[in-house]
């Protein structure tokens, strides 16, 4: 009796110390699972560069062996769902592209699934967030760069919004058009803010369409020169203009307005290396384009009203249609100008026709031109008086001088009109304007040269 006692406790005990260990094992493994998780929760860093940090690397490199990039320490907020990293840096292997962003931060997606399944949808990003700063991107084909302060993108919210944004030559002028034999033109762009609403991201992802609701641009600054002391080159392909861009484009774009609010636009075109460009600008530009799409299927034709003072002067308004879905160069635009002081123009007359405006005041003017597959024809309505014109010299830029004052007297009397007024029949000198598209014609410089045209045959320069 005593024996078989002794034998069930020590069965029981033994049973007891099982149930024990196995206690004492789970506890501990649980606590260690737990130590683990709140480590983790708190300390995330660690584990994520260790885990996922190569693991980003090498399949990037798997899919793009010619090209380098390299990540700087990531970071991962359990609570906010929200991987970061310190910095991305980019090189394409043929060196034409650099990439650097000082910081990127993605939230509202579900990375643990995106591990452990290795799988990735347009579902996984339908709650993404993502933010950037200071985005740098060098093209060193056309050296020229393009920056970025801050990038911020809500799939949820369907929008995009970007802070300070700058495009820029990597060169300063004279080398960059030193490179070329031929007549180039420099663009310069700074745009404070551009928001961005209505944005289908899953079309743009799969890269089928371009949709969006509303784009607005705040305080864009757009410089542009040309250098026209050098011929332009007749083998080059020629600048796509808007409607030739887009109908080219196998991707649906699809934009309800565009808006730029206060905008500013400086025109240049430099005759001698060295010498002051001839400049116009315009400043409190403010434009409304509607029904901006390339689609064949169902065609639209944009419409675009344009608003701002020129020449530090007048007021001038712009009202144009074209049809994006063209294949030609096809438009009309007609606008209007206000009252201005004729002087104000010295500042692009001079360094291009060597002329300079002594006086005259332009009442009013008003044009109407139809471009038909680059082909421009229209007219010119500019009411003016007391215009004087003289010669100038063309490298001291004074009037002085016999040949000078000869020139000019003959420019008085048998080219140069002093007035346009309408005469009792209401009847004036109409600017016909006829100019055909010239290969390197980018599409302002295009719209300027028409109207140019026109300039010249109510006043009586030589038209371009």
């Amino acid at each position: 009796m005593k024996i078989a006692q002794i034998k069930n406790d020590l069965l029981n005990w033994r049973k007891l110390s099982l149930q024990k260990i196995a206690k004492y094992v789970g506890f501990i493994v649980g606590s260690i699972m737990l130590l683990c998780v709140l480590i983790f929760v708190f300390f995330p860093d660690p584990f994520i560069n260790i885990l996922l940090k190569d693991r980003i690397t090498k399949a990037l490199t798997e899919a793009y062996p010619a090209d380098s990039i390299k990540f700087g320490d990531l970071h991962y907020s359990v609570w906010q769902n929200r991987l970061g990293c310190d910095s991305i840096s980019l090189k394409t292997g043929d060196s034409t592209l650099s990439c650097n962003v000082a910081s990127v931060s993605v939230g509202g997606i579900n990375w643990m699934k995106i591990l452990w399944n290795r799988d990735f949808t347009l579902n996984d990003i339908t709650s993404s967030v993502f933010d950037a700063q200071e985005i740098t991107v060098n093209f060193k084909k056309s050296h020229t760069g393009l920056r970025i302060g801050i990038l911020h993108i809500s799939v949820p919210d369907s929008q995009m919004v970007t802070d300070s944004i700058k495009y820029y030559s990597l060169l300063n002028d004279e080398q960059f058009f030193a490179k070329s034999q031929f007549r180039q033109t420099r663009f310069r762009f700074d745009i404070p803010k551009i928001k961005i609403l209505g944005l289908d991201y899953p079309g743009l992802i799969q890269g089928n369409i371009y949709n969006a609701r509303s784009i607005n641009i705040q305080g864009m600054f757009a410089d542009i020169l040309v250098n026209m002391d050098k011929p332009f080159n007749k083998n080059s392909t020629k600048p796509k203009m808007p409607n030739e861009a887009l109908s080219l484009m196998k991707e649906i774009v699809k934009v309800d307005s565009l808006k730029i609010i206060n905008g500013r636009l400086k025109y240049c075109e430099r005759f001698v290396i060295g010498a002051t460009a001839g400049v116009i600008t315009f400043k409190k530009v403010n434009v409304s384009a509607f029904g901006i799409t390339n689609s064949k299927v169902d065609p639209d034709t944009t419409i675009i009203v344009a608003d701002g003072v020129f020449m530090n002067s007048a007021e001038m308004k712009l009202h144009m249609k074209i049809p994006l879905a063209s294949k030609d160069f096809s438009l009309k635009y007609s606008g209007s100008l206000s009252t201005m002081d004729a002087t104000e123009l010295n500042s692009f007359i001079e360094p291009s026709e060597h002329q300079r405006i002594k006086s005259g005041i332009i009442q009013s003017a008003n044009f109407n031109i139809n471009v038909n597959s680059g082909q421009a024809n229209g007219s010119l309505w500019v009411i003016y008086k007391d215009l004087s014109i003289v010669i100038i010299n063309e490298e001291t830029g004074s009037e002085k001088g016999l040949f000078n004052q000869v020139a000019s007297f003959f420019g008085k009397v048998f080219v140069v009109r002093s007035e346009n007024l309408p005469d009792e029949k209401g009847s004036m000198k109409i600017g016909e304007i006829k100019y055909v598209r010239h290969p390197d014609d980018y599409f302002i410089q295009y719209l300027w040269f028409s109207l140019r045209n026109g300039i010249a045959v109510v006043v009586g320069f030589p038209p371009t």
